[in-house]
């Protein structure tokens, strides 16, 4: 096992990192920018070094002065998290040139998954069910219209090498398609730094399911159920949880066994996600792969009693998986909300500032991720999540329940959040009774 272990990352992700290295008796390195000097991954890390100034491109998306730091600390791997650096091919491969073990998959793992284009043509080939769409990117405006008109409206535009909903269109016909690509490959091109898109038939009134999976470089891979992400807006989750309660157990088979059936047709190692487009028919296709670890990550975690952070851990040093499929037992239901540093009345917009006052609440079945604390201050450089609240309980409507009295319970003062929107959210009769999908945001809550 490491000695030693740099995160990549702020935030809560790598306070929850900091702490998985504290169980298994692994020493914690942390880098920060300027911004984050009082931030509660540097105050928890044996060690931490600034990187730079507050800007991510200054700072955290520094491949070399990352590694120079790992390795001036003499940490043996590098942990990145979610977000920045967590799924950028070039870092990973720099990371083994310099001997440090990257905590996830390969570099050509990365590559190939992280392409939407080429994770579809491999899925295919594979057998795994793809929504139709292009094979190829396409860079030209006339060339795409000629390939939406053969794929058939409505049509989702989508960066090649896109992610948290940017570069992301819905074209409804023909008429508005030039438009909307043009839009959508602008905004590519200054999230990405990258032109390439891909379309796809929009699915209407979907469910957003995916399953987490988790391999080692010995072969074996398990599934750690699967999650219902259909609440999100403009194409960012809001709520996850675990089991999805709306589908029938021969379509959660069928998910399981194709999540697994596609990890082990590309040689998949490490901590990773297989997303799906489940229509109305209870027909679901494959979407994207996500070769990290993801920010819902807690709600597999309380319904399998699998540590999902230690176990990338373990994979990572070269040990096998530490249990198996028949090991693990299914129970419960768990929900996430996320609450964001933002002001939803004025189109969510980030909401940076001081945290003046602030009460989590506790109890059994409940789970704070965080890294916040009172007198500190949010910065405006990065993601506005402040605070996972994740509840668990026997069955859904329990759990349900627990984060409606966990949301109504929760005080951070100083700043504007979205509790009050996402109380909101887990009240409504429709949440309750499982009546929703990917557009239950916009129908319900116009803005």
């Amino acid at each position: 096992m490491f000695r030693k272990v740099l995160i990549a990352n702020r935030g809560e992700i790598a306070v929850r990192i900091i702490r998985a290295c504290r169980e298994m008796g692994i020493r914690t390195a942390a880098v920060y920018s300027e911004a984050d000097r009082d931030a509660m991954h540097v105050r928890l890390a044996d060690e931490a070094v600034c990187i730079g100034p507050a800007s991510p491109k200054d700072s955290y998306l520094r491949m070399e002065q990352i590694i120079g730091t790992a390795l001036a600390l003499k940490a043996e791997a590098i942990h990145p998290g979610f977000g920045f650096l967590s799924e950028n091919a070039e870092f990973a491969r720099m990371c083994g040139q310099y001997g440090i073990q990257f905590v996830g998959p390969s570099p050509e793992l990365i590559d190939k998954m992280g392409n939407k284009s080429e994770a579809k043509r491999t899925m295919k080939a594979a057998g795994i069910p793809v929504v139709p769409g292009t094979d190829f990117p396409v860079y030209e405006e006339e060339e795409a219209l000629a390939k939406a008109k053969e794929i058939g409206f409505p049509i989702m535009i989508k960066a090649s090498a896109g992610g948290g909903g940017k570069g992301m269109r819905l074209a409804w016909e023909e008429q508005e398609f030039p438009a909307k690509f043009r839009e959508a490959q602008q905004e590519a091109e200054n999230a990405f730094a990258d032109h390439a898109m891909y379309l796809e038939r929009y699915i209407q009134f979907p469910r957003h399911i995916e399953v987490q999976i988790m391999a080692d470089r010995h072969g074996n891979v398990i599934h750690l159920g699967e999650r219902d992400c259909s609440i999100q807006r403009r194409h960012q989750k809001m709520i996850e949880e675990s089991p999805c309660a709306f589908i029938t157990g021969e379509t959660r088979r069928k998910l399981w066994e194709t999540a697994l059936k596609a990890s082990h047709a590309v040689g998949y190692e490490n901590a990773g996600t297989l997303e799906f487009l489940l229509d109305q028919s209870g027909e679901f296709f494959f979407m994207e792969m996500n070769t990290r670890i993801q920010v819902e990550h807690p709600v597999s975690e309380l319904v399998s009693g699998v540590d999902l952070i230690r176990e990338q851990l373990r994979v990572a040093a070269g040990l096998p998986l530490s249990v198996k499929q028949e090991d693990i037992r299914f129970r419960g239901h768990a929900v996430e909300c996320r609450i964001n540093a933002e002001e939803p009345l004025h189109n969510f917009m980030p909401c940076p500032g001081m945290i003046k006052k602030m009460h989590l609440p506790g109890g059994n079945g409940i789970r704070m991720d965080t890294a916040i604390y009172p007198g500190y201050q949010i910065p405006p450089y990065y993601d506005s999540m402040i605070v996972k609240v994740i509840a668990y309980d026997s069955d859904r409507d329990g759990a349900v329940r627990k984060m409606i009295s966990t949301l109504g319970e929760l005080e951070i003062e100083g700043v504007a959040t979205n509790r009050d929107f996402l109380y909101d959210v887990v009240n409504h009769p429709d949440f309750k009774s499982g009546r929703f999908h990917t557009g239950f945001i916009e129908e319900n809550y116009p803005m």
